[in-house]
C-alpha cells in the first residue's frame, strides 16, 4: 500500500502544475527553470506559447504515469510504483539540460 501513497501524492501536484501552465500560457513560460534570468529582449526570441504547452503536456503525462503506478500498486503488485517511478525519472532527466541552448533551443523563433 505504501507504493501507492508514494506515487498518488504526487499526482495533484503535477495536476495543478498542468493546470498554471495551460492557464498561464506565455506568461507562465517566465517561470520555468532559467528562462527567468534571461534578458527580456532575448526572451522575447523564444515561443512562449509553446514552451508553456510543452510543460503542460509533460505534467499532465507524469501525473498519468505515476496515478496508473498508483492503481497498479493496488491491483497488480506494489512494484508497479516502483516501474512508474522509473518511467517518470527517464522522463523527467531526459528534459533535465544544463546548457541554455539545449534547454530551449527548439523554442527559438
Amino acid at each position: 500500500m505504501s507504493g501507492f501513497y508514494m506515487c498518488i501524492v504526487l499526482v495533484p501536484v503535477f495536476w495543478l502544475m498542468a493546470l498554471f501552465f495551460a492557464l498561464g500560457g506565455e506568461k507562465a513560460a517566465n517561470w520555468l527553470s532559467g528562462f527567468h534570468w534571461l534578458p527580456e529582449e532575448e526572451r522575447a526570441r523564444y515561443d512562449r506559447k509553446r514552451m508553456a504547452a510543452d510543460c503542460r503536456n509533460d505534467f499532465l503525462l507524469w501525473g498519468a504515469i505515476l496515478f496508473l503506478g498508483a492503481l497498479g500498486s493496488v491491483w497488480i503488485s506494489g512494484y508497479a510504483a516502483l516501474v512508474a517511478y522509473l518511467v517518470w525519472a527517464v522522463l523527467f532527466f531526459r528534459n533535465v539540460h544544463l546548457d541554455m541552448d539545449k534547454a530551449f533551443g527548439k523554442y527559438k523563433k
